[in-house]
């Protein structure tokens, strides 16, 4: 039997800032409840006591590293109180950018680590709570420099490897009623480019259609969707949220 929507929980990694916090909030909106996971405790809580003043008992905020299998453990216990583990959004993310040989294998590995890695756990700590549930939806985050961006080996292999990630698990859980997609954004308007220099802006905004950056609600929306149920006969799928960006 398939959890009803007012039981169902919805887990946001990295939701204190950017696409995660804008996700959170917008599957608030909708009437779901959301755990916010952050390494950012301070900035979790302070957004999970906003959206639960709005609705007491919509939202829980959870220090928690991705990284780890035993804080993934400890989330999904905490969660247990809460509701039914319905819908995870494996959003947390870092940058290490450096050319490849001035790239170090500590710089390599923590972003493989957080963002490939970190979304391999959370898929398989989630998954045995989905099954018990009836079912749910999972939506990992690629990025459009999945296609390989100068200064980001290490960022563009896990964004691609993320897509083939996503497209096995939804191969493995469809028949336990699991959906899994992926969705890949463009250059957004978040805390994380706020180093980017302004050549490298202008740069960006040529190769969009669109002609501006993403705001963190436009990927959110569509994180949304592929985790409700108008996206049911969705999985496997890898949305490209970019304003049109062309990629040489």
């Amino acid at each position: 039997m398939t959890t009803p929507l007012h039981d169902r929980v919805y887990i946001v990694t990295g939701a204190a800032s950017g696409i995660g916090k804008a996700t959170a909030e917008q599957l608030h909106g909708e009437g779901r409840r959301v755990v916010l996971a952050d390494m950012d405790r301070v900035g979790a809580e302070a957004l999970a006591a906003q959206l639960d003043d709005a609705r007491p008992g919509s939202a829980r905020a959870v220090d928690h590293d991705v990284t780890s299998a035993d804080s993934w453990a400890a989330l999904v216990e905490r969660v247990s109180g809460f509701g039914t583990i319905y819908g995870l959004v494996n959003n947390a993310g870092i940058t290490r950018d450096k050319s490849m040989l001035s790239m170090t294998e500590d710089q390599f590995h923590a972003v493989i680590d957080v963002h490939l890695r970190g979304s391999w756990l959370g898929c398989k700590a989630v998954i045995p709570a989905m099954r018990a549930g009836g079912g749910g939806s999972i939506v990992n985050i690629s990025s459009s420099n999945r296609h390989g961006a100068f200064g980001q080996t290490n960022y563009s292999a896990a964004k691609a490897g993320i897509v083939g990630l996503t497209k096995a698990v939804a191969a493995e859980q469809a028949k336990h009623g699991i959906r899994c997609n992926a969705v890949a954004p463009g250059a957004v308007d978040t805390p994380m480019i706020g180093d980017v220099p302004e050549r490298v802006r202008a740069q960006w905004l040529e190769s969009i259609a669109l002609g501006r950056l993403g705001k963190p609600s436009e990927i959110a929306a569509a994180i949304a969707f592929l985790l409700s149920d108008a996206a049911s006969y969705v999985t496997a799928a890898l949305l490209d949220v970019n304003g049109g960006e062309q990629h040489l």
